[in-house]
């Protein structure tokens, strides 16, 4: 039963970070009636990202001023099929966001595309290494589109964020020192990449001695005043070090609420409501016709808000609790390996190496930006023959000095004690005199690494819990432990007093507690067989043509880079095709 029941519109988009937004914006300019539900705060730069009080350590990242208050939802976690699984009681090894933004406020600016292998991984991996090379229990599967395709919304995509960055070949010609191992593109970066700091310079020197293909980060944190192709401007960073956790108060750091919002705004066909949490998307008598959603808005009052369609944009797994609340799509049994709603859940399986230089070095890590730094490709994907290693997947590898805070940035060499006097000096040596490079991993997807609804659990709403079954695998292990003891050489060649080497041991099990990534990916994955994929390959569920899904959770693998610019190119794929060809005549794009 409902308090209120709205005016209809054309589309009703759940969730406004970065991919709510595109879809938004991307489906007023067509001339449709558009209404963006976000169940968090009315957040945007200012008073968000307000200077100086924004740069405080201790309410946006020890207190979680930007993140989902997990007193009214969060999520329950087992390593295996047959544990009990138990709430996410304290952000700890991710940090979901909440809020106008989402993560698209406070992520740190790593702007990646994909590698074309990537979207195809099953077929590239069987054309190359066999069919049996892939294990059995491993349920990776081709994205269903093609890097050709996606270029361009690549490309423009780039140009929305204002992202900096060199490219290496474009249209087939060498232009300049960018990543060799880059696919080819259309354009060159729409701004140059962010000058190098001290740290990622001494990463480039050693890797390069070492024989490997450093580069500079492709990054959302604009090198030089920008306006973009919806006539939002943005300012140079000024490497102030407050990137990831915090809203830039530069305008500086790409993000829903700077690049795309402030052209919604102009949108007489656009609304956004905040405060409005989707419990579930409405469905007519047949099941296969969306009708709308139903939220609850600032007050608790219950509203039904009828659209012709729905767009799922909420962050990662939580697309995957919507469509299983609202009863679209079948949910995934491990048991079986049938249906697709909450399959191929994948992480990241991160490795970092810290040197520790001597202490009048003055390295001075405290300046830095999101998205500035250093990387290589010498170890992602496919760049390097998979046959003898046995292991699937692989890692990008980055130094990226994105700006030590004075709580959670002082690491300290390995045997300093945890108080005292010695551990004081290790802190006074240390801090200004470090360096930290990491390794990436892609994590892939497996039969029994799945996510569904929590039987005990519930949230304030009296909904049940989204439940995570995922733990490590060694083949992800592996990888990891092949390409940190390949970057021990680099680390080596920078010539460090010590150096401390942070890698999973084999048969390690998922900690909770310690900050890894927040990139999550699956749960709706896409694809061309409805069998195994929760939508197709222009996210339109296959059950309920009307409803479309985006972001990582459309992923059906794992990937090596961070999922934002995938996510958002995907985004803009089908917004594409409900623009030229859903709209037009509506119903399955796909037979």
């Amino acid at each position: 039963m409902t308090d209120a029941k709205m005016k209809p519109v054309d589309v009703v988009i759940v969730g406004f970070g970065w991919t709510g937004a595109i879809m938004a914006k991307e489906l007023s300019d067509a001339g449709l009636s558009v209404v963006a539900l976000e169940r968090g705060e009315n957040r945007d730069t200012y008073p968000d990202g307000a200077y100086p009080t924004t740069l405080d350590e201790l309410p946006n990242l020890a207190r979680w001023k930007l993140f989902q208050n997990m007193s009214r939802s969060t999520f329950t976690f087992r390593q295996t099929m047959n544990a009990t699984a138990v709430p996410y009681r304290q952000i700890g090894a991710f940090k979901p966001g909440e809020g106008v933004g989402g993560a698209g406020l406070h992520w740190s600016g790593l702007h990646w595309r994909v590698l074309p292998e990537e979207l195809r991984l099953r077929s590239h991996y069987q054309e190359r290494y066999g069919k049996n090379f892939i294990p059995k229990d491993m349920t990776i599967q081709d994205f269903g589109v093609s890097y050709e395709e996606l270029e361009p919304l690549f490309d423009f995509q780039e140009k929305v964020f204002g992202t900096s960055g060199q490219a290496f070949r474009v249209k087939g010609q060498v232009v300049g020192p960018g990543n060799p191992f880059e696919a080819d593109r259309s354009d060159n970066f729409p701004l140059p990449p962010q000058k190098v700091p001290y740290t990622a310079n001494l990463f480039m020197k050693a890797a390069k001695a070492v024989g490997l293909h450093p580069f500079a980060c492709p990054s959302a944190n604009a090198s030089g005043p920008y306006t973009n192709p919806y006539g939002c401007q943005m300012g140079p960073c000024n490497f102030c070090g407050y990137c990831s956790g915090y809203a830039c108060y530069n305008y500086s750091k790409a993000s829903p609420n700077v690049n795309i919002l402030p052209a919604l705004r102009r949108q007489p066909k656009f609304e956004l409501r905040a405060n409005a949490n989707v419990l579930r998307i409405n469905l007519d008598a047949t099941k296969t016709r969306a009708t709308g959603v139903t939220y609850v808005n600032h007050d608790g009052a219950t509203v039904e808000q009828p659209a012709d369609i729905v767009v799922a944009g909420t962050f990662a797994y939580n697309n995957a609790r919507l469509l299983l609340l609202s009863g679209i799509g079948k949910a995934y049994d491990p048991t079986t390996g049938r249906g697709a709603v909450g399959k191929n859940i994948a992480y990241q399986m991160m490795s970092s190496l810290q040197m520790f230089f001597a202490p009048d070095t003055n390295i001075n890590p405290f300046i830095g930006a999101g998205g500035t730094g250093v990387a290589l490709d010498d170890y992602n994907g496919d760049h390097f023959d998979h046959g003898p290693l046995g292991f699937v997947g692989g890692a990008p590898v980055w130094c990226n000095p994105a700006g030590s805070k004075p709580i959670s940035g002082i690491p300290v060499p390995d045997g300093t004690p945890t108080w005292g006097p010695r551990w004081k000096k290790a802190i006074k040596d240390s801090f200004v005199n470090t360096v930290s490079l990491d390794v990436h991993g892609a994590n892939m997807v497996y039969r029994d690494c799945y996510v569904d609804l929590d039987p005990t659990y519930k949230d304030s709403f009296g909904q049940p819990l989204l439940r995570f079954t995922f733990d490590w695998k060694d083949n992800d292990i592996k990888m990891s432990r092949y390409v940190t003891s390949q970057i021990v050489k680099v680390g080596q060649a920078m010539n460090a007093k010590s150096m401390n080497v942070n890698v999973k041991p084999i048969g390690a099990h998922l900690d909770l507690r310690s900050y890894q990534t927040t990139h999550w990916a699956g749960g709706t994955p896409m694809g061309t067989d409805r069998d195994t994929s929760a939508v197709n390959r222009y996210l339109q569920c296959w059950d309920v043509p009307n409803v479309f899904v985006v972001g990582s959770s459309v992923f059906p693998i794992g990937i090596g880079y961070n999922p934002t610019g995938l996510a958002c190119t995907l985004t803009y794929w089908a917004a594409k095709a409900i623009r030229e060809q859903y709209v037009k005549r509506p119903g399955f794009l796909i037979a």
